[in-house]
């Protein structure tokens, strides 16, 4: 099989002709379709997440059908179509787990970081964390749902009932979330890198309420924001325009330092707190109400050998939507 091959962080992406793994007895086989590129694959690839297996394939947001079936795999089988999300491993014993926040499992691996992920034409994942697609979404459409969607749905539910909901970064995530946000009668307020028309203009398209630079003051005060953008200095600046008792979620796996801040604006109950992965009960919620929105994902497609030039774009910034490699996997 051809994959995209990380050797060692902070170098490019390395093309190889691999065999196609052999699933364990919980695992299944899989023919990747596709899979969206995410600022996470950045993160790892950057050296900024360590101790990443290597070699590694990378890619947490795999849609796929089902080869063949391990020994023990239950509830899959060959011919299912199926998506693959970042937890891709828990233990099922830790007092996370049995207290039903396997997302914080003290022994979880993650797919395309500890697990060999989707920019390859095949891939093994655990029966547990693969997810049923809605039929409502082709291959390049459903991508993008297993971890833009799936952690800005998680991040979301954070912020409780906020009517007034700001979203400081509009990538992947926000261009999904804000549909969802919108769908349920909140006034969405979103914040771009300073001097970004285009991508004010495209939240204002998805029915942002205000749009401006991220430094800006939206024209009221909030009750929550979520920071998907990986920038340390937008929790102390979105604290500033948060109402008493709003809450600053941060969306992100990796973030740059947080500045020291005066505690007046953490005052009167403001609250932060970060978000860590997902459950497989995320998976299932936002899954079932994506059609409902009904949320659509905007691509654009690269060819698998085109890997290193996907993230090359999605490190530029400015990218309307998701971005998702197409495999090109020959059938079975």
């Amino acid at each position: 099989m051809r994959a995209m091959v990380l050797d060692a962080p902070k170098t490019p992406l390395r093309a190889a002709d691999l065999p196609v793994p052999e699933p364990a007895p919980p695992q299944v086989l899989i023919r990747v379709h596709a899979c969206a590129v995410c600022r996470t694959d950045l993160h790892v690839l950057d050296g900024e997440l360590p101790h990443p297996k290597l070699p590694l394939v990378l890619g947490h947001q795999i849609v796929g059908t089902v080869v063949r079936t391990g020994a023990d795999a239950i509830g899959v089988a060959p011919g299912d179509r199926v998506g693959v999300p970042w937890l891709g491993w828990t233990c099922g014993r830790c007092e996370y787990c049995r207290t039903g926040r396997e997302n914080l499992c003290d022994r979880a691996q993650f797919t395309g970081y500890q697990i060999d992920g989707g920019y390859a034409e095949y891939t093994v994942a655990d029966h547990r964390f693969c997810f049923p697609l809605p039929r409502d979404y082709p291959d390049l459409q459903a991508a993008p749902l297993l971890c833009g969607g799936l952690i800005g749905y998680r991040s979301l539910r954070m912020t409780g009932d906020a009517a007034r909901l700001g979203l400081y970064g509009f990538g992947s995530s926000a261009h999904m979330i804000i549909q969802v946000a919108r769908s349920q009668g909140r006034r969405v307020f979103v914040f771009t890198s300073p001097g970004d028309a285009a991508g004010q203009a495209f939240a204002r398209e998805l029915g942002a309420a205000w749009a401006g630079g991220s430094l800006e003051a939206p024209p009221e005060p909030l009750d929550a924001a979520i920071i998907f953008a990986p920038v340390g200095p937008l929790v102390p600046a979105a604290l500033r325009v948060v109402a008493k008792g709003g809450v600053v979620v941060c969306a992100g796996i990796h973030m740059s330092d947080i500045p020291a801040f005066p505690y007046d604006i953490l005052w009167e109950e403001r609250v932060v707190r970060s978000v860590a992965n997902l459950t497989r009960r995320d998976g299932e919620e936002f899954l079932a109400l994506a059609p409902r929105v009904p949320v659509r994902t905007q691509v654009h497609p690269f060819p698998l050998a085109a890997a290193n030039d996907a993230l090359a774009t999605l490190r530029r910034g400015g990218v309307r939507g998701s971005i998702v490699l197409v495999t090109g996997a020959p059938a079975d």
